[in-house]
């Protein structure tokens, strides 16, 4: 049996596979990655348990400050897609947690969209078993390092 040094820790975000590397905050029922933020096994969000949900919230709240602050943003959009008709594309509970400052949409709401196409294009993604081309790995690694520092 390999041990843990040999084998890399894996997240699971429904089917898919999460590089520990993209990861930046855990607890044991919650963790936070670069992109997607918390997150829990469970496909939909009346499928958690007390402990599950409220440790979902406090880990998002936790997150959320310390995004908004280390961001310099003013507000925190707080954002779950619960299931398939409100455009939950990976069945899978998660929050999204978006810092936000004055003046980052023209309308304040346009952020629901920017979630809905970015969600798309993450699932067109992970459905053609394509590796996520906007970013490397070392980018995303380099900045959960940052964000894991919030933590310490």
């Amino acid at each position: 049996m390999p041990s843990r040094m040999e084998e890399p820790l894996r997240y699971k975000f429904g089917p898919y596979k999460i590089d520990a590397r993209e990861v930046f905050h855990a607890t044991p029922l919650t963790y936070a990655m670069v992109n997607l933020r918390p997150l829990l096994p469970g496909s939909r969000f009346a499928d958690l348990s007390s402990d599950e949900t409220s440790d979902l919230w406090v880990t998002a709240k936790e997150v959320g400050a310390k995004l908004e602050q280390y961001h310099k943003a003013s507000s925190i959009t707080f954002a779950i897609q619960d299931g398939p008709q409100a455009g939950q594309t990976v069945a899978h509970v998660h929050i999204h947690v978006i810092p936000r400052k004055k003046g980052d949409f023209e309308k304040n709401d346009e952020i629901y969209d920017a979630i809905d196409v970015k969600e798309k294009e993450m699932k067109e993604k992970l459905d053609l078993d394509v590796e996520r081309k906007d970013r490397s790995m070392e980018e995303m690694a380099h900045e959960a390092t940052e964000y894991r520092a919030l933590f310490s």
